[in-house]
């Protein structure tokens, strides 16, 4: 069992940064997979992919809304994920989770949500112009 919990998250203005922080703790460290994301929820949508990193390789992917302003990073000595975000707009305001595959023989980056089966509980960020 992986256990996720998020912090960072809050009020911010239009342009501003914000980063966010995921810390697991399983029974064992191989139970994080071979992966930790980030998703976001906004009110009355679905929830979207945001980015995802290998735990082992450090790979990462983003969706379309993240590439080339928020930066996804992990410290696996600390079992965290981290979601430093730039530039931040009023439509990135959203409950942004963190996630784990939990499958250490996973090959590819996962960005779907019934790939992640360990989820945190959610921090809000909200970002007002």
């Amino acid at each position: 069992q992986v256990q996720l919990v998020e912090s960072g998250g809050g009020m911010a203005q239009a342009g501003d940064s914000l980063r966010i922080s995921c810390i697991a703790s399983s029974i064992t460290g191989s139970a994080i997979g071979s992966a930790m994301g980030w998703f976001r929820q906004a009110p009355g949508k679905e929830r979207e992919f945001v980015a995802v990193i290998g735990w082992t390789n450090g790979r990462t992917r983003y969706g379309d809304s993240a590439k080339g302003r928020f930066t996804i990073s992990k410290d696996n000595a600390k079992n965290a994920v981290y979601l430093q975000m730039n530039s931040l707009k009023p439509e990135d305001t959203a409950v942004y989770y963190c996630a784990a595959d939990g499958d250490s023989t996973r090959w590819w980056l996962p960005s779907v949500e019934y790939e992640y089966p360990y989820w945190g509980q959610g921090t809000q960020v909200t970002v007002s112009l």
